[in-house]
Formats: structure tokens, sequence, C-alpha cells
């Protein structure tokens, strides 16, 4: 084997692997009967080579998601858990409102995308935990989007 073909090789190789080691992974935990999709997640400081999100205590962290719904909303409400050690542990929302400082106004049309975004405190008393975060957006009783985050509180 020549040396450009192996250069070749071993450069197609590399770009598999650091493509593959890609920021967080953004799970859907949404079940079959959730009436949208997420398609695209961000969390504040959460960069590139981050297996998981570095939530910062006594900071601010900013979360959007970007999603679809195959039905009209009237109202959208966020419900977020950490899920520590298998457990779901509640966590408060100053604002659970999602048509309220969210960047969406409601009612909110079927097949139009919508980039929901809010801002949180990762108050100091927070343990220093790796947690999953599980963070719905729902309407009335129906799941809209369910979106897995993986954190540090740090």
């Amino acid at each position: 084997m020549s040396f450009q073909k192996a250069a070749l090789i071993l450069a197609t190789v590399f770009l598999v692997l650091v493509s593959s080691s890609r920021a967080a992974d953004f799970a859907n935990c949404a079940n079959e009967t959730a009436i949208g999709e997420f398609s695209k997640v961000e969390v504040s400081n959460c960069g590139d080579d981050q297996a998981s999100c570095v939530l910062k205590r006594n900071s601010n962290a900013t979360i959007s998601i970007t999603f679809t719904s195959n039905e009209d909303l009237s109202e959208l409400k966020a419900v977020v858990h950490g899920i520590i050690l298998g457990m779901e542990v509640p966590f408060p929302l100053p604002n659970a409102d999602g048509c309220n400082d969210s960047g969406l106004n409601c009612p909110l049309t079927k097949d139009t995308s919508y980039r929901y975004s809010t801002t949180l405190p990762v108050l100091k008393q927070y343990p220093k935990v790796s947690v999953e975060v599980k963070w719905e957006l729902k309407s009335g009783d129906k799941d809209v989007v369910c979106v897995l985050i993986p954190a540090k509180i740090q």
C-alpha cells in the first residue's frame, strides 16, 4: 500500500471518529403518544467537545428547544425533572408557562417550527453531581416533546 493511500485511509478514520464524538447527546424521551418532536436543543456553555453539559452553580443556564407539533396548541407548559440514580426529582422553574417570556406567543400552529427558550438559575446550594435533565413541553395532558440532557452540576 502506498504512503498516500495509507494517509488517506488514516485521515478518513480520523474524520469519522471526530465527527462521531460530538456534543452532549440530547435523547428523545417522548412516548408514542407525543404530539410533536424536537429538531434542535441548545444549552448555554455546552461545547461541542463535552459529553455532558456543565451547569455552573451560582450562575444562569439557558436552554432552547426547536420543535414542531402535529396539533395546534393553545397552551404550552414546561415540566423539568432531574434524574439522579434513577430517581426523578421535580425541578421547579421560575416560569413554567411556555407561552410567556419564552420567545413564543400562543396559540401555536401545527406543522410550524418554533423555538422555545428560557433561562433558569443554577443555585449555589445544588450539589455537585452528574444528572440527566428531563425537559418536557406539554399542552394540557399531552406531551409535545421530551428531551433528556446529560449534565454535570459544578
